[in-house]
């Protein structure tokens, strides 16, 4: 697994190719395959990351780790497409962040649902 850390162009390149989507977004998990768990690259854009904290009124830290937790349970086949399915991702990143110490980031800001559900998943 590679975590990558990148500016906004970079991002919006990726997102543009992998996505189609012409706009940088906070987090991009790129699977190598479904049959080698954890095999990828998650890549996190700094700006991205930086202004949704602040919106969120989350430290840089908190929310850094928030979106490495969702892109590593992407890798391990996690997915957000359906409400059942997004329900169970969220709660396993909520334990998970708990574990380290930090709030549970979907009761701790009315605005949880813009900031997350604008990243994606790609397979190469």
């Amino acid at each position: 697994m590679t975590l990558r850390f990148v500016g906004t162009r970079e991002s919006r390149t990726l997102n543009a190719l992998f996505r189609g989507k012409e706009y940088a977004t906070n987090v991009l998990t790129f699977v190598y395959d479904d049959v080698v768990p954890l095999a990828g690259d998650i890549v996190v854009c700094v700006p991205v990351l930086r202004a949704e904290a602040r919106e969120s009124e989350k430290s840089v830290t908190a929310h850094c780790a928030h979106l490495v937790i969702h892109g590593m349970l992407h890798l391990q086949g996690y997915d957000h497409e359906r409400d059942a399915d997004a329900a169970r991702m969220e709660a396993r990143e909520s334990a998970l962040l708990k574990a380290l110490g930090q709030r549970d980031p979907y009761t701790a800001s009315p605005r949880r649902s813009r900031v997350l559900r604008a990243h994606g998943t790609a397979r190469r």
